[in-house]
């Protein structure tokens, strides 16, 4: 197994908390379910980017699970992703993988997932597939 996908992963979820550090005392207001895509130099599917630091707050809280390798709250998470709807970048079955973001006051699992690839790459939907945008470390 390779050691690339987790040194991505690692690297987005450092660069989330070293993101979270920086804005620590925010306003106490909710953060939109919908985050706006943000322009990023380093996507590389052709798909929307959006910065790791503007996710939701529980979907930097996802990344930082599948940086430790869980535990996952849901049976699901981690299960292999099939790309039915064909957003994603074409690959081979059982490429990329799906975990839950957990949406508050939800009583199920919700729209909100994470989807990793094999190659490191991370894909952020909130409305079930219908759309993603890749997920980009934030630029010093």
């Amino acid at each position: 197994m390779s050691l690339r996908p987790l040194r991505v992963l690692l690297a987005l979820v450092l660069a989330v908390l070293l993101a979270g550090c920086s804005s620590a005392g925010g306003t106490g207001t909710a953060t939109p379910t919908r985050t706006p895509a943000a322009a990023a130099a380093t996507g590389t599917s052709g798909l929307p980017t959006v910065r790791a630091s503007r996710l939701p707050p529980e979907a930097r809280e996802t990344l930082a699970l599948i940086a430790r390798g869980g535990p996952f709250p849901y049976a699901k998470d981690g299960t292999v992703f099939s790309n039915f709807e064909r957003v994603l970048p074409r690959r081979e079955r059982g490429y990329y993988h799906e975990y839950t973001v957990k949406t508050p006051g939800g009583r199920d699992r919700g729209a909100r997932r994470i989807v990793t690839g094999r190659g490191g790459e991370t894909y952020y939907t909130d409305d079930h597939y219908e759309t993603f945008r890749e997920v980009v470390t934030d630029e010093a």
